[in-house]
């Protein structure tokens, strides 16, 4: 990857940012599970969690973080610290409880002329190691303007999650004004579409009126995924508890499966270990918005250049 020639732009080729202005929209485990079929097809992904909750370390499994090592790479400009391989195709800069500060040093070097702003720090820290990456995606917390608009300052698109509620359609609308905000600083920065998450299987007549309240307020601008997470609250407690991928977890409750049966025959009561049965639709379904969002980046691409 290679940075973009426009002077006015610190855009990454390749990188995208998630975001919305409400919190428990699915951007963390959009990433997440985004990232991980990405990389099980074969494409070398980064993860960038610039949440101060630090919530990609459940989605993954890995142990949570402080965020002190990527606090102090953005200070000084210095390579961060990667967790390597926490897949197979697959790194980590995690976050945590120390990128709360980030606003508060902000200010502090707001009346330096040569200090920068959080997108100058943050691309000072992404653009020497982008060069190994096909992706690089970046989850940002929901109510932190410095981070949310510093994301898409060295981004090549954005990718918006929402729930069907009047709320999350609202943090819609705050993402698409900091999305604005940047594009002056970043001209290469595209509106890569909005993913429903968390809807009803049986909630066909609302999931309609939600896209077409979506596509009213994007316009032409970008689309609505066809793709839409179904809400399945006991294979999303299940994938969390034991960090594991959608894909994964639907080999794991398989497994948990047949070793319940195996007690029942030996006439022992079995473990219950996973709250679900199978997680197949979980993970068709993000399988098939990681294509889309993929054909979408490549789209993007090709329009840009």
């Amino acid at each position: 990857m290679a940075e973009r020639e426009a002077s006015t732009s610190k855009a990454i080729e390749r990188v995208v940012a998630l975001a919305n202005g409400k919190g428990g929209v699915g951007k963390t485990t959009t990433v997440a599970n985004v990232g991980g079929y990405a990389a099980l097809a074969g494409a070398k992904v980064l993860l960038v969690d610039l949440d101060p909750q630090g919530d990609l370390a459940r989605d993954l499994g890995y142990e949570p973080q402080t965020g002190q090592e990527l606090f102090n790479a953005l200070i000084t400009g210095t390579a961060p610290r990667v967790l390597t391989e926490v897949r197979e195709n697959l790194d980590v800069i995690p976050g945590g409880q120390a990128l709360e500060d980030i606003q508060g040093l902000m200010v502090s070097r707001a009346g330096r002329n040569d200090a920068g702003d959080f997108g100058d720090l943050l691309y000072a820290v992404l653009a020497p190691i982008a060069e190994a990456y096909d992706l690089i995606l970046l989850d940002t917390p929901p109510g932190e303007r410095t981070l949310v608009e510093g994301a898409f300052a060295v981004s090549t698109a954005v990718v918006i999650p929402t729930r069907s509620d009047d709320a999350s359609l609202d943090g819609v609308e705050r993402v698409a004004r900091r999305f604005m905000a940047v594009r002056e600083r970043n001209p290469a920065l595209q509106l890569a579409g909005v993913v429903l998450f968390g809807v009803g299987p049986r909630s066909l007549r609302l999931e309609r009126s939600v896209r077409h309240s979506l596509q009213e307020m994007l316009s032409d601008v970008a689309p609505v995924f066809n793709t839409r997470i179904r809400n399945l609250e006991s294979a999303s407690a299940d994938a969390r508890k034991k960090g594991l991928l959608f894909y994964e977890l639907e080999g794991a409750a398989t497994d948990a499966q047949k070793q319940r049966l195996k007690a029942l025959r030996a006439g022992e009561k079995p473990a219950e270990e996973f709250f679900a049965r199978s997680a197949g639709d979980l993970a068709e379904e993000y399988e098939q918005l990681t294509g889309e969002i993929l054909r979408r980046l490549n789209q993007i691409e090709s329009e840009n250049l």
